[in-house]
């Protein structure tokens, strides 16, 4: 059984993992959301020394007000869809280790589960952050282009479905197993 107990150290391992994501999520989307309030409610024309504020804040992020504003939003779509996937990942790894194992029908089924959640929603969240951003290249004059080819967690979502399945199968084997052991007693 040292196999099912290095097994259960990575679960509790991955479900303090998650926690922290979802943390820095939230924080990360709360940042954004306070940087796209204060840029918004400070003034432009503001003179800070011998420049306005809006180009202290160009000069500095090296990109155009609009290409800010536009980044923030879509990382606050990107962290809310990150929280809402480590969140359920957490939860996954909690109910496994309260299970004592990960080859059970429900553990496998969430998991799967889990899978699909992932797909979408980080599929969906590009979708939508692609969609807000082209939204401020039309507000916003020199707003640079947007790259999101590594926001989406496709491999991963696939590697939940496909490690769900094999944990369906070790708990067909179980049940097969404690079958036989009730026949011969």
């Amino acid at each position: 059984m040292k196999s099912l107990q290095t097994i259960q150290k990575l679960s509790k391992l991955a479900k303090v993992l998650c926690k922290i994501v979802f943390i820095c999520s939230i924080v990360g989307a709360s940042c954004c959301a306070l940087g796209i309030i204060t840029l918004a409610l400070i003034p432009g024309d503001l003179v800070v020394g011998d420049v306005t504020f809006h180009a202290m804040v160009e000069k500095s992020a090296e990109m155009s007000i609009g290409t800010c504003y536009g980044s923030m939003a879509v990382a606050i779509i990107l962290c809310a869809g990150e929280a809402v996937i480590s969140k359920i990942a957490e939860n996954y790894f909690k109910n496994e280790l309260i299970a004592g194992t990960p080859f059970t029908f429900d553990g496998a089924k969430e998991l799967i589960r889990l899978g699909i959640i992932n797909i979408c929603v980080s599929v969906g969240s590009a979708i939508i952050a692609s969609i807000v951003y082209e939204v401020f290249k039309l507000l916003f004059t020199g707003v640079e282009k947007l790259d999101l080819s590594n926001a989406t967690s496709i491999g991963l979502g696939i590697t939940f479905i496909i490690v769900g399945v094999i944990f369906r199968y070790g708990a067909e084997l179980n049940a097969q197993s404690q079958e036989k052991t009730e026949e011969i007693e």
